[in-house]
Parts: C-alpha cells; structure tokens; sequence
C-alpha cells in the first residue's frame, strides 16, 4: 500500500531541512560558515515536486533557511512555505453583482462557470452600475462557497422535476438502514443494457425486477421480463413472499405498476406498509441503485458475448448469480456477506400464505349490478354468470386481476372473504336447452287463486260511492249501439 501525499508545504520543508541538515548536524566552526553555504550553495538537488528536474539555490537562501531553523523548536514548521497574508480572506465582489449572479445561477443552473462569469462579465459592461467585475478565480470561489453546483438535469423540466431539485437543494441526504431482516424491502425495476430474443425473433429490451433486503442486501428475489407491468410485478413479489415470507413494510418508487390498484391493494391486505420515493428522487432508493450498478457490471457483462440471448437462459443465468456470487461476496458496506447478515441477523417477517390467498390478495375491487332477467354481470365487456342462489342480490362485489379475464371472485361485500368464482358466460352451451332445478327453502310454490273470492274493498267503496251520486252509467254497452 502506497504511503500517503505529504501536504506540499511540508514536502517543501522537509526539502529545505534536508539541504541545511548538514551545518545543524555538524555546524562549522567559527569563520567558516559562510564557506560551508556556497558548498551549498555549488551543489544541484531533485526538485521535491518534479524528480526529474534538478534545481539549485543562492547563499543568501540557504543562510536565510539556516538561521530560521536554528534556534526553532519545530524547525520543520518554520521551514514551510509562508502563509499568503490574504489566505482565508475571500475578495467579494459588489452586493449588485452577487445577486445577479445568484439570479443567474438560479435561471440557469446548467452553465458551468465560465459560461457564468462571460455572461455576467457582459451583465457589468452593460450595467455599469452594478460595480467592478471581479476576476474568474473570484466568481469560481463565490460560486463555490455558496453551493451553486452545477446541475445536469433536464433542460426543460417538469413542475415536480423542480420541486425535486429544490427540495434536494433545502434538504439534507442521509443514508438509513432498519434494524431487522425484511423489516424493509426494496422493489424496482431496471431496463437491462442487453438484447435479447423473443419468441417471434424480435430483438426485446429486457427488464430486470429485483427485490433486496435493507438490512440484509439480500436479494430476495430477481427476474427477467420483457415488459414493466403490474402483473409481472406482482408475478415476482409472489414468488418473493413464498421464498422469504412476507415484510413488514416495501418501498417502491412512482411508477405506473407499483401505483396499480392490484398492487396497492395487495400489500394492504397483507398487511405490508408500502412506502414510495418521492417524484424525481432515486436516490432515495440507493441501495437498489447499487444493485444495478454490481448487476450491469458482472453478469451482464458475461452475458453480452452470448449470442442469441434467450429470456429463459438470462432468468437461469440471474438466479446462479444471485446465488452463488452475490449472496456469498463481501460487501463492503455491511463488512459481510448478505447471506451471513441474513442469518445472523434479527428476522421480522411473518409466514407467506398459500398461493391462493395470494393471488386473490393483488385483485382489484369490481362493484356490479346483476341482470334481474338472467343474473350475470359484465365486466370489461365480458358477461359472468352468477349462480342462482345469488340471484336476488341488487349489487355483487367482484375482486380479479385486471389482466385475467378467465375469471371473477365474488366476495362478502362486509367481509371481503370469497364466496364463489365466476367463469364467463358459454352461450353455445346454453342453446343445448338443459337447464338445472331450482333448489332453495325460500322458494314456494304459488297458492291455488278461488273463482268465488270477495270483491276487494277498495272497490266496494268506488262503486258505492258512484252510485250514491244518482248518475246514470258514463257509458253504452255495444249491444245498445247495435239496435
């Protein structure tokens, strides 16, 4: 290991106490000093900074050196290059040309500095008023001392891009770990820099879904896909969950998938907190970024020279990674192996349910009302049949992924608890005229209506009324027109 860069102004001292050790080690005696500087003062030495440039020095240098080092207590200290008078002090420029060049800053925060010392060097020819324009080094010192980096985001950005970058500018960055395993997850996904071929032989972009441990790094789940969808989401957080159980909390960035309803109603009914980045903050989420960074580094690169790259064989090749170098490799921020603070460490999660629960658990909440003629339902355009025992039910709760449409849940709209699936509608097998019985306590068979039964009351009391009024009958009966 090399040893480290000595400050300059000690490597210059130590240059000089090495070219007057001589007369401090073994002074010469009285009269003959100055004969032993111009021996000195003859002789050519390596420059301290350059090796390979020979410099040499006047008697009156080396006596000036001598005398320095002396008498001193710390000869070292008083042989080190002289301290500019004005070190530490910083030449301002005038307050006008301050805030115009904070405002400069604040319109174009992309310029580097010599674009903004140019432009605010025509600001003052034009704004005389404004003061004296300072030198480069002072506009590159005021612009660092007040942070003012320059910033390499986007050249028309979005109103939340800006709030991003202003709330990154007023707000501090601190990294955070939690204190236990799946205590906090991780999820994102990451468009791999490879090509890969599809089943019709189009060349696809890949998209890599990974799921880490916070406390752990350890990556409890990775796939290959080729789009960035809920269902592929949710396809990998399944298999996370059977694997390692489930978390106590997940974050996600913004992204239309993590948004999904069958996303978000998915970890709030197994009761995972699921926590997002804010809009336009990655860095947020840095560890994840990390992993991308090991994940396009090494597999990746052993990938590229493979010709004809295949999902399968990249889904293959990510999990004997995974497995066998991440999880065993040291990493240096934990000063373990993932897998070692795995098991070493303080586990939180909670048993997975089984794979039902689990795809009922990612549906979305469908509210319809049943066709009294037939009791189906349509959703998305396609008609469910409900069974008859559910017939009478003015509105149905339905629960279902929204990219499968081979069936629908209905569920206990107090409970949420599934009650039966619902498949679509066969007309062709219902023109076959089979039809089943009806079976139910609550039907009865209508009662046999009497020929003899009493004139209602309501009706008595019409015909009463009407004849106490003495009017003849409003009408003539149609034999009566016929004579």
């Amino acid at each position: 290991m090399s040893e480290p860069q000595l400050p300059m102004w000690q490597r210059w001292a130590q240059f000089r106490f090495s070219v007057i050790g001589e007369l401090l080690s073994c002074p010469p005696t009285k009269g003959r000093l100055q004969q032993a500087i111009g021996q000195l003062a003859q002789k050519s030495y390596r420059h301290p900074i350059d090796p390979n440039q020979r410099i040499s020095f006047g008697t009156s240098t080396i006596e000036r050196w001598y005398y320095k080092a002396k008498d001193a207590a710390d000869p070292i200290a008083v042989l080190g290059r002289k301290i500019r008078s004005d070190s530490g002090v910083r030449w301002s420029m005038p307050d006008a040309l301050l805030q115009e060049l904070k405002a400069q800053y604040e319109t174009y925060p992309r310029w580097n500095v010599q674009l903004h010392y140019d432009n605010l060097k025509v600001v003052a020819q034009e704004k005389p008023n404004l003061g004296t324009m300072p030198s480069y080094k002072t506009v590159l010192r005021c612009i660092r001392e007040n942070g003012w980096i320059k910033t390499n985001g986007p050249a028309q950005p979005t109103d939340g891009q800006r709030q991003a970058t202003l709330r990154r500018q007023n707000r501090e960055i601190r990294g955070f770990e939690v204190s236990h395993v799946h205590g906090l997850w991780h999820l994102d996904f990451h468009h791999a820099k490879i090509g890969i071929l599809d089943p019709n032989g189009k060349w696809q972009r890949p998209v890599v879904l990974a799921i880490l441990d916070d406390h752990s790094r350890l990556c409890c789940h990775l796939q290959v896909y080729l789009s960035e969808t809920a269902q592929c989401l949710v396809h990998g957080l399944s298999q996370a969950f059977m694997k390692r159980g489930l978390p106590r909390a997940l974050m996600t960035d913004n992204g239309a998938a993590m948004l999904a309803e069958e996303t978000r109603r998915g970890l709030n009914r197994l009761g995972i907190d699921h926590k997002t980045t804010l809009a336009y903050s990655p860095y947020q989420n840095g560890k994840q970024e990390t992993f991308w960074g090991q994940l396009e580094s090494r597999l990746m690169e052993l990938l590229r020279p493979v010709k004809n790259l295949e999902l399968s064989f990249v889904n293959q090749s990510a999990q004997a990674w995974i497995e066998q170098d991440y999880h065993r490799r040291q990493h240096r921020e934990i000063n373990t192996t993932p897998l070692q603070r795995m098991l070493n460490g303080n586990n939180v999660c909670r048993p997975a349910p089984d794979s039902e629960t689990l795809r009922l658990a990612f549906t979305r909440r469908i509210t319809r009302k049943p066709r009294r003629s037939d009791a189906t339902v349509v959703v998305d355009g396609i008609r469910y049949e409900l069974p008859v025992r559910f017939s009478h039910m003015k509105s149905v709760i339905l629960r279902a992924p929204g990219w499968d449409k081979s069936q629908m849940t209905l569920v206990d709209p107090n409970t949420d608890a599934p009650l039966v699936r619902l498949f679509p509608q066969d007309k062709t097998k219902n023109a076959s005229g089979k039809r089943r019985i009806i079976e139910s306590e609550n039907i009865t068979a209508p009662s046999v209506v009497s020929d003899d039964r009493p004139l209602p009351a309501l009706l008595r009391k019409w015909m009463a009324d009407y004849a106490a009024t003495g009017l003849p009958p409003a009408y003539l009966p149609k034999e009566e027109i016929e004579k």
